[in-house]
C-alpha cells in the first residue's frame, strides 16, 4: 500500500508529529485542569450550601437548593443522656457513625448555642478532626467545611442535626455531597491520552530510526552475500532519495570492477601467446644461467597478471553464499597440501563454546561447551570457492616464511574463526597487519616469491563474510586468525 502523501518526506512526518504532540499535551493539560476545576467548584459549592444550611437551621427558614430537610420522630423514651446515638429511623446497617458539635459562644460569656451532628454512612468514618481548626472561624463556616468534606468522599451519608435542646432533623443533601453530585474524574482519560500520544510519536520516531539503521544492514549484507540486487526503496522520501543515490553508485561500481576484471582477463589472455613463445625462445638458449634468468622473469610476469586478476575476481564478490560444513572444507584443504607432502596439520577441536542466552531473571549467561561430535559440526553461510581462497593463501604464507603451519578451528554461535599457526616466522605481527593493503610486503620476503597480494586477497574475502584477519605473536611463530559471520 503506498503512503500517503502527507508522510512522504521527512519533513512533514516531523511537522506533523511535532503538531501532534503540541496538541496532545494540550489536550491532556486541558482535560486535566478542567478535571481539577470542576472538582475545586464541587467542593466551593458544598461548602457554600453548608454556610446557608447553618442558618438555615439555626433559624429554621427554607434550606438552599438541593438539600431536603425532615423532622425525625423518636420512639418515646429512646434518646437519654448516655446514648451516644439516638434511635433514628430507617437507619442502613452496617452502619459507620461520626459525630461532632459546632457551638457558637456568645460574646463575653462562656456558654452558646450548641449544634449537634450526626453523620452516618455505611462503609466511612469521616475525619472531621482535621477540620480547619481556630477560634475565630464562624460557626457557618464550621458548617462549610464540613459539608465540603462531605462532598470530597464518594459516599451517601445521612447528616441528622439538632439545636441546643430542639428537636432533630434529617437533612439531605444528596446532590451536594453525593457520589452523583461530583464531577467525573477526567485526570484519567488526560493520562490515558497523554500515554497514546507519546507512545504513537516514540513508535514514529523508532520506525524511522529502524528504517536507517535497516538501510545500514542491507549495505553490509548486499557487500557480503546480496551482490548485484538493488536496495529496497522505503522510509520517507529523503531515504529513498539516500537509497536511490546508493542504488546507482554501487551499480556504477560493480561495472567498473566488472569492466576492470574483463580488461585484465583481456591482457592475461593477450600475453599468453607471447609469453609461451617467449618461453619456447627462452630454451633455446644455450647459456643456462641467461636462460634460467629470463625463465625467472616470464614466470614473475605472469604471476602477478594472475595475482592482479584473482584480487579483481574477490573484488566482484560474484559468488553466491551457500551453507557448508566448515570443518570439511579446512580437512580437504590440508588434505590437498598433505597429498603432496607439505607440512601441514589439522588439529581438531574438542570442545565448541556456544553462548548461551540470559532468563528473564538474569541468570543463564556463559558459555556452552558442546562434545566432539557436535564440534565437528560447524555450519556457515559462505563462499566456499572465495573462503577457500582465503584459507589457501594463509596457509601458503605460513609454508614460505615458517617451517610449517597447523590449522584448526574456533566457533561460537555467531562467528567461526579459522586459526594458522607457523613456526619461525620473524616478521613482527603489527608488520603484519599493514601488510593487507595490495603490493606491500615485508622485509623478509626479499627472497619469496610473491607480488603483495595474498593477504589483501584475504582482508577482502574476510570482510565480504563479515569478518576480519588479525595476527597474534606465538612463542615459536605467528597465528593468522580469520574470523567470518556464521549467518
Amino acid at each position: 500500500m503506498a503512503e500517503h502523501r502527507l508522510f512522504k518526506t521527512l519533513r512533514s512526518r516531523s511537522i506533523f508529529w511535532s503538531l501532534g504532540s503540541l496538541a496532545t499535551g494540550i489536550a491532556a493539560t486541558w482535560l486535566w485542569m478542567s478535571s481539577q476545576a470542576e472538582w475545586h467548584a464541587h467542593l466551593h459549592r458544598a461548602y457554600q450550601t453548608g454556610l446557608v444550611l447553618y442558618e438555615t437551621l439555626r433559624q429554621e427558614t427554607k434550606p438552599p437548593p438541593g438539600i431536603v430537610i425532615e423532622h425525625v420522630a423518636l420512639k418515646m423514651g429512646s434518646e437519654t443522656e448516655t446514648q451516644a446515638l439516638p434511635d433514628f429511623p430507617d437507619l442502613p446497617t452496617p452502619m459507620r457513625v461520626t459525630s461532632m458539635s459546632i457551638i457558637a459562644n456568645q460574646t463575653g460569656t462562656m456558654t452558646g448555642t450548641r449544634l449537634q451532628l450526626h453523620i452516618v454512612s455505611k462503609n466511612l468514618n469521616y475525619p472531621v478532626a482535621y477540620l480547619t481548626p481556630g477560634s475565630d472561624r464562624l460557626p457557618a463556616e464550621r458548617m462549610g467545611d464540613l459539608t465540603r468534606l462531605m462532598a470530597s468522599y464518594c459516599s451517601e451519608p445521612l447528616l441528622f442535626a439538632r439545636f441546643d435542646q430542639g428537636g432533630w432533623v434529617r437533612v439531605d443533601g444528596t446532590e451536594i455531597w453525593g457520589c452523583g453530585a461530583a464531577p467525573s474524574d477526567k485526570r484519567l482519560i488526560a493520562l490515558v491520552i497523554l500515554i497514546v500520544g507519546l507512545v504513537l510519536i516514540l513508535t514514529q520516531v523508532a520506525e524511522t530510526a529502524a528504517q536507517f539503521g535497516g538501510l545500514a544492514n542491507a549495505l553490509k549484507l548486499r557487500q557480503r552475500f546480496l551482490g548485484k540486487p538493488e536496495l529496497e526503496e522505503t522510509g520517507p522520501e529523503e531515504l529513498r532519495e539516500i537509497v536511490r543515490t546508493l542504488n546507482e553508485y554501487l551499480l556504477f561500481e560493480q561495472d567498473r570492477l566488472e569492466k576492470r576484471a574483463l580488461l585484465l582477463s583481456g591482457v592475461s589472455h593477450d600475453l599468453g601467446t607471447p609469453a609461451t613463445r617467449l618461453r619456447l625462445r627462452t630454451a633455446l638458449i644455450e647459456d643456462e644461467e641467461l636462460r634460467t634468468k629470463l625463465e625467472a622473469d616470464i614466470d614473475q610476469m605472469t604471476g602477478m597478471i594472475e595475482s592482479v586478476l584473482t584480487y579483481t575476481r574477490s573484488e566482484l564478490n560474484s559468488e553466491e553464499p551457500r551453507r557448508v560444513s566448515l570443518t570439511s572444507l579446512v580437512e580437504s584443504i590440508v588434505a590437498d597440501y598433505q597429498d603432496i607432502g607439505k607440512p601441514v596439520l589439522f588439529r581438531a577441536s574438542q570442545v565448541t563454546a556456544i553462548e548461551k542466552g540470559r532468563s528473564v531473571f538474569g541468570g543463564g549467561g556463559g558459555n556452552l561447551l558442546l562434545p566432539h561430535e557436535d564440534a565437528r559440526r560447524i555450519l556457515v553461510t559462505a563462499r566456499p570457492i572465495s573462503l577457500q581462497r582465503a584459507i589457501t593463501n594463509l596457509i601458503d604464507n605460513s609454508l614460505k616464511y615458517g617451517r610449517r603451519a597447523t590449522v584448526s578451528l574456533e566457533a561460537d554461535s555467531e562467528t567461526a574463526s579459522i586459526i594458522v599457526e607457523d613456526e619461525g616466522t620473524s616478521i613482527s605481527e603489527g608488520t603484519l597487519n599493514t601488510l593487507t593493503g595490495p603490493f606491500l610486503r615485508g622485509e623478509n620476503a626479499n627472497f619469496v616469491e610473491g607480488v603483495g597480494l595474498g593477504l589483501t586477497i584475504v582482508s577482502t574475502i574476510a570482510r565480504q563474510h563479515g569478518g576480519t584477519v588479525t595476527f597474534e605473536p606465538l612463542s615459536t611463530g605467528l597465528k593468522a586468525v580469520l574470523k567470518i559471520s556464521r549467518q
